[in-house]
């Protein structure tokens, strides 16, 4: 039989919140659970009567992972619903970039890169079993459904570890970043699974942040640094901007920005007395090329004045695949 209405993709997906330090044992209903924040893709894996792969946007994403597609297809029963995060392994580490490439590449050309650099799914929780819906039940209890089904799979499936230790988690933050692990995840044992919510909180080992670049300073194709901003008083306001950009990433850059697609919240000029950052040179004005909002990860000094960053932020990189409007201000 099909999966219910109410398991059928798009499907939201339950989020966290960031926070400094890693909560204590008691700190989530039911106990913490301590899981590694994992550097790839967000997955759901439907496998209703075919196989369907997608993202935390609801965008489908089966024909950018056929390797994962074909693996789900041969492993997991009808009726199952599981989450995770794809991830690429190359030479030890995680790569983020090999994920970016799939996603701006041919049919033809994923096929290759799946044959080269196949990913891999990191399973964390399940929200279907046998066209039943497990989102009601605890985490202990869908974590038990999830461990028995993953008994019997093998790579490129796998079980993402977990613990309740808080010692054996603050290690993995130190050791696991060495292999390009983000940090952890910290879930309640006693938390049913809450499509849309910031239920989980999440601590990251890098000194990073997202933020939303809606212009650039330079073409849309090659831009030469990033205008970056945070959602404030539920409007979305200039916070800084970027170094120059490095050739690579500015071409990497090029391939993903869009001309806005509606009304843009900022003007397409800036002038140097409103924020110190943008005093160069004397100019009058500072001329921006006004793009989609996109989400981007950079690396900030934390010296701040209200919201707005003091000094120009490093771009880290582009992070496509998730929602502008789940960017938060610290």
């Amino acid at each position: 039989m099909p999966l219910p209405v109410a398991l059928r993709p798009p499907l939201e997906v339950a989020l966290a919140r960031p926070v400094a330090t890693i909560p204590a044992p008691s700190a989530m209903p039911g106990g913490c659970l301590y899981e590694p924040k994992w550097d790839g893709f967000r997955l759901l894996i439907v496998r209703d009567r075919d196989v369907s792969l997608w993202s935390r946007k609801g965008t489908d994403l089966t024909r950018y992972f056929p390797d994962l597609a074909e693996a789900a297809a041969a492993q997991l029963p009808a009726g199952v619903v599981v989450d995770g995060e794809a991830v690429v392994w190359r030479e030890g580490r995680l790569s983020f970039d090999e994920l970016q490439h799939r996603l701006s590449s041919s049919a033809g050309t994923v096929a290759r890169l799946a044959r080269e650099w196949p990913a891999s799914f990191a399973a964390f929780d399940v929200l279907a079993v046998a066209d039943q819906d497990a989102r009601g039940l605890p985490l202990r209890d869908r974590r038990a459904l999830l461990e028995e089904r993953a008994s019997g799979w093998s790579a490129p499936l796998n079980l993402s570890p977990a613990t309740r230790d808080a010692g054996e988690a603050a290690e993995w933050l130190q050791t696991m970043t060495a292999a390009g692990i983000e940090g952890l995840v910290a879930k309640g044992a006693g938390q049913p699974y809450r499509g849309g919510q910031r239920q989980w909180v999440k601590v990251k080992h890098r000194d990073t942040l997202d933020v939303v670049c809606a212009a650039v300073i330079g073409s849309l194709q090659r831009p030469e640094a990033l205008v970056v901003g945070l959602p404030v008083d539920g409007e979305l306001r200039i916070v800084g901007r970027s170094t120059p950009l490095r050739a690579a990433a500015s071409r990497t850059l090029g391939r993903l920005l869009q001309r806005p697609e509606g009304p843009h919240p900022w003007p397409a000029q800036v002038k140097p007395g409103a924020l110190d950052r943008f005093n160069s040179g004397g100019r009058d004005v500072i001329d921006l090329t006004l793009v989609e909002p996109i989400v981007v990860e950079i690396s900030a000094d934390v010296a701040m004045t209200g919201h707005s960053f003091r000094h120009a932020v490093r771009f880290v990189r582009a992070r496509p695949e998730l929602p502008v409007d789940e960017v938060v201000a610290a």
